[in-house]
């Protein structure tokens, strides 16, 4: 079992930056695939960015890649989305999610554990 809680969320302005951070639960975080999706009000959940158990792999959506990055400390159960050049598009709750094993995915129905989610609001 895996408990994810996200923080980080808030209101910013176009063009800012904000940090997401999710922190897991459990002794075995390294060996889960991590993944972050958004759902908007209205719209369907979607895949925003993995990263493998290592860090070594990361897969982006076309929407967020050269603006969004993904990492993780697994010292310190810890996975970041760092998304910069954040645009109105971008508002969404953003959530964190755990895969076993280390195949780097994004479909919403592969990952075995969701975080709460935290909103993000980008002002025009």
């Amino acid at each position: 079992q895996v408990q994810l809680v996200e923080s980080g969320g808030g209101l910013v302005q176009a063009g800012g930056s904000l940090r997401l951070s999710c922190a897991a639960s459990g002794r075995t975080f390294s060996r889960y695939a991590m993944g972050w999706f958004r759902q908007a009000p209205g719209k369907e959940r979607e895949f925003v960015a993995a990263i493998s158990w290592s860090g070594g792999s990361t897969y982006y959506a076309d929407s967020v890649k050269g603006r969004f990055t993904i990492s993780r400390d697994n010292a310190k159960n810890t996975v970041y989305l760092q998304m910069n050049s954040l645009e109105p598009e971008d508002t969404a709750v953003y959530y964190c999610a755990a895969k076993r094993g280390t195949r780097v995915v994004a479909g919403v129905d592969e990952y075995d554990y969701w975080g709460q989610g935290t909103q993000v609001t980008v002002s025009s």
